[in-house]
């Protein structure tokens, strides 16, 4: 991410935004994790999509991960209330073996706070997804697609991938 990007998602309105639209609407697809659950946060940035999970979606174990190892930092200073109940690490949501010893099956849900599309290897990143969430488990997302990255706004402000970009009719087919 640039600056702007970043400066962007570390800003009051990003959390607003995904306090009071994000978080509920993803809720009314997914509703509230069950006692006890086990979630991972990919790109987890500041760590704030990390913090709704445990106070919005009753997730009582949190793994996230970031490319930045100052995002991470950020992330810990948020969460230090929590520090029993997270483990941040620096890694890629496309090696999740690597950036948390991630086994098979391991997480009752996977969140996706619009970071997917930053990532080259989309498609391995939802593949990782999968693969560490447990039969029956829940992928809450919100992603940008190629309609709104290839808006010349977002193409100024903003930097990201431009091979390979997914439409909401992509995405969904990965997930499947």
């Amino acid at each position: 991410m640039n600056r702007a990007e970043t400066a962007l998602i570390n800003s009051p309105p990003r959390r607003w935004l995904q306090r009071l639209y994000e978080v509920p609407v993803l809720l009314s697809f997914g509703g509230r994790l069950p006692p006890g659950s086990r979630a991972l946060e990919i790109g987890c940035g500041s760590g704030y999509g990390s913090q709704l999970m445990l106070q919005r979606f009753g997730a009582a174990q949190v793994d996230a991960i970031d490319l930045d190892p100052a995002m991470i930092a950020r992330a810990q200073a948020r969460l230090a209330p929590y520090r029993d109940r997270v483990h941040l690490a620096t890694g890629s949501a496309t090696d999740l073996r690597a950036a948390l010893n991630a086994d098979d099956g391991s997480y009752d849900a996977v969140f996706d706070f619009g970071i997917i599309h930053h990532i080259p290897d989309w498609r391995g990143a939802v593949a990782e997804a999968a693969r560490v969430l447990s039969p029956g488990g829940r992928f809450y997302f919100e992603e940008v697609t190629s309609h709104a990255l290839n808006r010349p706004t977002y193409r100024r402000l903003f930097d990201h991938p431009t091979e390979d970009r997914f439409t909401a009719e992509d995405f969904l087919d990965q997930i499947g």
